[in-house]
């Protein structure tokens, strides 16, 4: 009858030589992933899936095209609503933008620390 230490050991001896095999699989398997993928990580990025896009229009295969923004970005337009309209409040600008207030809130406070707004009360107003 084999030893207990001996018997470990046959046990450690296979475990050790399966995980060797495990290795050169998975080494395997990332190179035909690399080829397949021309180079990139097999994995993609959070957010929706590829092709899941409904209504768009475009395939999978098809790049998108990019919406065009009108007039200038978020912060733009909302620094030229307050500085057309002083004392004007974020629900009123949100309104006239047709975004929602939570967002602005945030454009804001990014147009405030730049010092372009400053607020009083509830109200915003272009800085001098």
């Amino acid at each position: 009858m084999a030893t207990k230490s001996n018997v470990l050991d046959e046990a450690r001896s296979l475990v050790e030589k399966r995980l060797a095999e495990l290795e050169d699989e998975k080494r395997r398997l990332e190179r035909a992933l690399s080829e397949l993928t021309d180079g990139q990580s097999g994995r993609r990025r959070p957010g929706r899936p590829r092709g899941s896009r409904s209504g768009s229009g475009s395939t999978a295969g098809t790049p998108r095209r990019r919406r065009r923004r009108r007039g200038g970005t978020r912060s733009d337009q909302a620094l030229k609503l307050v500085a057309s309209n002083p004392d004007i409040t974020a629900s009123e600008i949100a309104k006239q933008m047709s975004i929602k207030p939570n967002y602005l809130y945030r454009v804001l406070g990014d147009l405030q620390k730049e010092g372009k707004v400053k607020k009083s009360g509830r109200k915003y107003r272009a800085a001098a």
